[in-house]
């Protein structure tokens, strides 16, 4: 399956959030959206994402300041994105090999969705599910 077919399926919201809103406010829009991450966006340009993970990071680092301080002060900068056209395979391999949740998706240097490590998960276990169903239709005729 590739991941056009995914963003199909699961829609091509883009939660973002621009680089100098406090991490006070991402934290309010990660619980607000309950999702687990958000793209920054410096205008049409994807300038980072920022993740649970970074709230963890920068609360760690600087405590309670950390909430006043900009996303841009702690986002992940190093961006891994995702074409459409690719193969949700290369994507499982890619976000376990680097240890990401969340990919940009972008087509045309356009950014056109985001896919998470549920997203891929859940579409193995509807591939598998799929393949299990043709093999005992195939045994059953």
């Amino acid at each position: 399956m590739f991941v056009a077919e995914i963003l199909k399926t699961k829609g091509n919201t883009v939660f973002a959030i621009a680089p100098e809103r406090t991490v006070a406010e991402a934290c309010a829009a990660l619980e607000q959206k309950r999702v687990g991450a958000l793209v920054v966006c410096d205008g049409d340009r994807v300038a980072g994402v920022f993740s649970e993970r970074d709230v963890v990071r920068a609360l760690a680092a600087d405590g309670a300041a950390a909430l006043d301080r900009q996303v841009a002060d702690y986002m992940t900068t190093t961006v891994i994105f995702a074409e459409p056209r690719e193969e949700m395979s290369a994507l499982m391999s890619r976000m376990t090999d680097r240890r990401i949740r969340h990919l940009p998706v972008l087509e045309a240097e356009r950014l056109v969705g985001v896919i998470s490590i549920g997203d891929v998960v859940k579409c193995q276990i509807a591939e598998q599910a799929q393949e299990a169903d043709s093999l005992r239709s195939y045994i059953a005729g």
